[in-house]
């Protein structure tokens, strides 16, 4: 089942990166793998995935080692939900790439950690680009104050910014959430344009509901878990 799975999403990410006119090859998939185990992640490794997200770092400590000493080819390991201030101390050693820096006081600290480590970590900027109360990440208005803390997180030298991130909000149907998506999209084209000393070269956006839409609108890393891994068991 993970593999007629992972070889439908696959085809799906190609389908659709070909609709929009776009290479396959530049979009990422991020395997979410929280609550599933060793097993299954490893099950997917050796089916050639090579990038996997996980939302707790609790959780994180507990798999990634362990699956990191059973593997024969790298793995990089993506922390895509909400890092907690007084998390970023175990978060920093053991993920290769953080995609929800919300504020800059969290960027600091990483960057605090990071040097301590001797490591630079790859990040991502959250945006919430849909305004939702429930959601995390930088507001995108005014634009000045969000280009103000973009300014300070630059200056982090431990710190390599590489793009945005956004979750999109449940929508009826999955081309609904094309506006939020063109909408971070059209902010990283901004930020080219402000900071061009940066490359500004991923939009992680995309999810099992509605990855397809956010490839339409540029997305170049994907995080999907139910569509490969299945039900996760509540």
């Amino acid at each position: 089942m993970l593999e007629q799975n992972l070889k439908l999403v696959q085809q799906r990410i190609a389908h659709a990166a070909e609709r929009a006119g776009r290479d396959p090859r530049e979009i990422t998939l991020v395997a979410v793998s929280k609550t599933f185990p060793a097993e299954a992640i490893l099950s997917a490794h050796a089916l050639g995935v090579r990038h996997f997200g996980e939302n707790r770092v609790e959780e994180a400590a507990e798999k990634i080692p362990p699956i990191n000493r059973r593997r024969q080819t790298a793995i990089t390991w993506h922390l895509i939900g909400h890092l907690q201030s007084r998390k970023v101390k175990d978060a920093a050693p053991l993920f290769d790439f953080i995609h929800s820096v919300d504020r800059v006081a969290l960027a600091q600290k990483i960057e605090t950690r990071a040097s301590a480590l001797g490591k630079k970590i790859p990040i991502l900027l959250e945006v919430n680009i849909s305004g939702e109360a429930s959601k995390n990440g930088f507001a995108p208005e005014p634009r000045e104050q969000f280009f103000d803390a973009v300014r300070a997180i630059l200056t982090l030298p431990h710190l390599d910014t590489q793009g945005l991130m956004t979750i999109a909000p449940i929508v009826a149907q999955p081309d609904d959430a094309r506006p939020h998506f063109g909408a971070l999209r059209a902010l990283r084209d901004e930020l080219r344009a402000r900071f061009p000393e940066r490359a500004w070269q991923h939009l992680s956006m995309g999810m099992t509901e509605d990855f397809e839409a956010a490839i339409a609108e540029g997305a170049t890393i994907v995080r999907i878990g139910r569509a490969i891994f299945g039900e996760r068991n509540p």
